[in-house]
């Protein structure tokens, strides 16, 4: 009775091993010659990743090793029938083109970061003012220095915003930038606009954002003028950005 089962034993080890790893052709003559049954090979043929090789020298390699046609048929039909390649996860499958958080454009088909500039931002004159979360609400004009973004694009552009969690493209604004000397200017309302009136809002432009991913969103100018542009993050995705005197503002220069 021990040797029988120190027999047993050996042979649940090696078909734990041999489980482990594709099966070959050596695979399947070790099995036989261990004394492995039929069904428990053609099992682990169906349910094991295999690398069989069944030409014809190796079919009668098989047979002369003492493999039985049961085997032997269950290796070819695994030949004509392989293991499905695994499946991406869903997240890969869902998950957008970038993965950082920031304003990209697309150049020769690829994506490419607009890298941000410091902003400058001075009270012109508050519409409603009104501390909420710390958020100071109203009219503000921003200063870049500079005549031109380092980032040049030309028409049509596609943009891609990949947003802070919770935020989405419509709290971004794309502002028309106004060149001042060797600088840049613009004005807006930031917090949240309350009203248009007084040209407080006088250099954001309406746009349309599709969101492609989680936190991913789509943007396409079909036709813009040229000069001087930017993506203003919101408060909540920049935190030293419209609720303070320093900010940063994704900048683009299109060549007409």
């Amino acid at each position: 009775m021990k040797i029988v089962r120190t027999a047993l034993l050996s042979l649940l080890f090696a078909a734990l091993a041999f489980g482990q790893q594709a099966l070959t052709n050596d695979s399947i003559l070790k099995l036989v010659k261990a004394g492995m049954g039929d069904e428990i090979i053609v099992n682990m043929v169906n349910t094991q990743p295999a690398n069989f090789s069944l030409g014809p020298e190796d079919l009668i390699a098989l047979k002369k090793g003492a493999v039985s046609e049961k085997v032997i048929n269950a290796m070819l039909m695994k030949g004509k029938n392989p293991a499905p390649a695994p499946t991406a996860p869903a997240a890969a499958a869902t998950a957008g083109p970038v993965t950082e958080i920031g304003v990209y454009f697309k150049k020769a088909g690829v994506w490419t970061d607009i890298d941000p500039e410091v902003v400058n931002f001075k009270s012109g004159g508050v519409l409603k003012s009104m501390a909420s979360n710390g958020i100071v609400k109203g009219d503000m004009n921003g200063h870049l220095n500079g005549s031109h973004s380092k980032t040049n694009v030309t028409s049509p552009v596609e943009i891609l915003i990949y947003a802070p969690e919770g935020v989405a493209a419509t709290e971004y604004q794309l502002l028309l930038l106004r060149e001042s000397g060797d600088a840049r200017e613009f004005r807006t309302v930031t917090g949240g606009v309350f009203h248009k009136s007084g040209g407080a809002s006088r250099d954001a432009i309406e746009f349309q954002a599709k969101k492609i991913a989680p936190r991913t969103f789509a943007v396409t100018l079909e036709h813009p003028k040229g000069g001087e542009y930017g993506l203003l993050p919101p408060s909540s995705g920049d935190a030293t950005g419209s609720t303070g005197r320093l900010g940063k503002l994704y900048t683009f220069h299109i060549i007409e």
